[in-house]
């Protein structure tokens, strides 16, 4: 048994008893997929996440992968390849393809369940396992010949990344000087250097498929300036035949020339790649083929940065819940100390630490903010559900693609911040001294946590990109209409009255949030005249993320607590299982309590908000 410690049942408690996914399985482009067949997979993967996927997350971190610069490899250590093969075994990941690709689609609830158990066990295995996913952007946004690669992918599960980044520019991507050049076979040869590429590297599968931006020479000059002159380039590391998919046996002139040495992930090979270098390698131009049309690079691997968003906040909440679950099993058997209510008396017996009060609020601090987030996460993808349905029934549905679009800088700023918080003064500092030692997972989970913060876009970026395109971009449509669900709620009977000073704390930090939103476009509208007033709404875009991230989380919880008193007033004769009646209190009390601590900081919040001025950005730079 590894590691990893899952919450199948509250998995399935939001779902299912919440989120009513038994009412689009079956149906639509989800055929093949009915609620008994998705319970089976999900137990299926859950087992798998814990026995195999799971056995082998200390030693990859213990024994990384090293990389030879004489062979530009970076081999995966044995146990790892084993606990990735049986995950590409099982065939799973298919569950995020279309039939066109011989996929069976799966409700993105469903599939990012599935995420949840494999991420908190031994997250690389996804990562590395990403080749399908990015076959299927490929697919929908390339001609017959792209479609044709994206099967070969498929078939022959090549592995596949994300080029993005370069050493000069990192997060402003419009910044990046990579360039490709047209051959006369309609081939582009791209030269550039990249960096902090996941997966470049691993002799897991046969070839890798680089998703390149880059600029194309020749084409309007070289693209124009920033994001809109980018293209996106398929570049393997190994020439293949486009029919069959088989190797040639050719070198491609795409090389690692570095693996970087990290904190945590580390089985994760991070990589610099360097692309048609004469002096790299044997000296071969990196050679590959533009997907779909010129200059529409950025839109296309936004499709990839979104997927990649959702995965980020995935792993950090799950394992958020793993390091919660991990120390609350060892609190009900550590024992230190006598109860508080007899610490004066020295014959009193020792006591488990969780009879201790500050133990019992970091735990329950973890256990709702854990299975707040685990509910945001399966609330998104709810809404990915419906824009999946109406592509099938031919059709767009606009107002789910904007509420998906506002939640993900929720699903991953706020989701990795407040893990990666909480896994470090909370989890492991339930285990004493002990969490500061490898004798258990909770160093690991911090160290491989910190990443999620950074990667896909910082938390910084997150909330810019949450105010100014999220909601002012959008006027405030989609935020509109996530507001009115939460307003409905709050003016409900949810509870049956033993929510309502919880609805009503909601209801204020609501007002909060909004009276924060409207403070902050004023100052936006103000910078038209004083344009240094756009410096008072980039001091509160990070705020502005957070606060809204406590209120959905609040609502979520408190609309699980609603369920959780129907199924225990529906058992008026007290035939539930003592296993089912537990676990619904425990979905009360994470609400009430979450309700109580945390939504009346963000009556704080806005006055800190509101008293922002100028003074910080005056400070002369040699005060810092």
């Amino acid at each position: 048994m590894g590691h990893y410690t899952s919450n199948l049942r509250d998995i399935e408690f939001n779902l299912f008893e919440v989120l009513g996914r038994d009412d689009v399985l079956g149906r639509g482009p989800f055929g093949e997929m009915d609620g008994e067949t998705a319970r089976a997979i999900l137990a299926e993967v859950d087992r798998m996440a814990r026995e195999e996927l799971a056995a082998s997350y200390e030693d990859s971190d213990r024994t990384p992968p090293v990389f030879d610069p004489a062979t530009h490899t970076a081999p995966i250590p044995a146990s790892f390849k084993k606990s990735y093969q049986a995950w590409m075994d099982a065939e799973y990941w298919r569950l995020q393809i279309g039939a066109d690709l011989g996929g069976t689609p799966a409700p993105s609830s469903l599939v990012w369940a599935l995420g949840e158990l494999v991420l908190g066990a031994n997250a690389p295995v996804w990562m590395y396992g990403a080749g399908a996913p990015f076959a299927a952007i490929i697919h929908r946004n390339g001609n017959d010949r792209d479609k044709q690669i994206a099967q070969i992918m498929v078939d022959r599960q090549w592995g596949a990344t994300m080029v993005l980044t370069e050493p000069d520019a990192g997060s402003d991507v419009g910044a990046g000087r990579s360039r490709a050049t047209l051959n006369d076979d309609g081939s582009w040869n791209v030269e550039g250097v990249k960096r902090f590429i996941t997966s470049a590297e691993h002799d897991m599968s046969e070839n890798i498929m680089h998703l390149v931006l880059a600029r194309p020479a020749g084409v309007d000059g070289v693209g124009g300036p920033g994001t809109k002159g980018l293209s996106l380039f398929l570049v393997p590391k190994w020439h293949f035949d486009h029919e069959s998919g088989e190797l040639t046996g050719e070198r491609n002139g795409a090389y690692v020339t570095g693996v970087e040495h990290k904190m945590g992930l580390k089985v994760s090979n991070t990589c610099e790649v360097t692309f048609g270098d004469p002096g790299v390698g044997g000296g071969e131009p990196a050679r590959g083929w533009l997907l779909g049309e010129v200059h529409q690079g950025i839109a296309q691997m936004f499709q990839v940065i979104e997927n990649a968003r959702m995965m980020v906040g995935t792993k950090a909440i799950a394992t958020l819940s793993a390091g919660y679950l991990s120390a609350l099993d060892y609190a009900k058997t550590r024992q230190q100390g006598a109860d508080l209510t007899r610490s004066g008396d020295k014959t009193a017996p020792r006591v488990t630490i969780t009879h201790h009060p500050d133990v019992r609020r970091s735990l329950m601090v973890q256990k709702s903010f854990a299975e707040a987030m685990r509910a945001l996460v399966f609330y998104t993808a709810t809404w990915q559900d419906t824009v999946m349905i109406a592509e099938h029934d031919g059709t767009e549905h606009a107002l789910a693609a904007a509420v998906n679009d506002l939640l993900l800088p929720i699903v991953k700023g706020y989701g990795s911040e407040r893990s990666w918080v909480l896994l470090g003064t909370e989890s492991l500092q339930t285990f004493g001294g002990s969490g500061f030692l490898q004798d258990y997972p909770l160093e690991q989970y911090v160290r491989d946590a910190k990443i999620d913060t950074l990667y896909e876009g910082t938390t910084a970026i997150q909330g810019q990109d949450f105010f100014f395109r999220k909601i002012v971009k959008d006027q405030g449509t989609a935020l509109g209409h996530l507001t009115g669900e939460i307003e409905a709620f709050i003016a409900s009977e949810a509870g049956n009255g033993r929510l309502k000073n919880e609805r009503a704390l909601l209801a204020t930090a609501l007002g909060d949030a909004n009276a924060l939103v409207g403070h902050m476009i004023h100052d936006l509208m103000s910078a038209q005249d004083e344009i240094r007033n756009i410096y008072k709404v980039g001091l509160n875009t990070s705020r502005l993320l957070m606060a809204l991230g406590d209120v959905v989380c609040g609502w979520l919880l408190l609309r699980q607590a609603e369920v959780a008193l129907e199924k225990l007033d529906g058992d008026p004769a007290g035939s539930m299982g003592s296993k089912d009646k537990a676990f619904y209190e425990g979905k009360i009390a994470a609400a009430q309590f979450f309700a109580q601590h945390n939504l009346p900081k963000l009556s704080a919040e806005l006055a800190i908000a509101q008293a922002v001025d100028l003074s910080l950005m005056d400070l002369d730079e040699a005060s810092f």
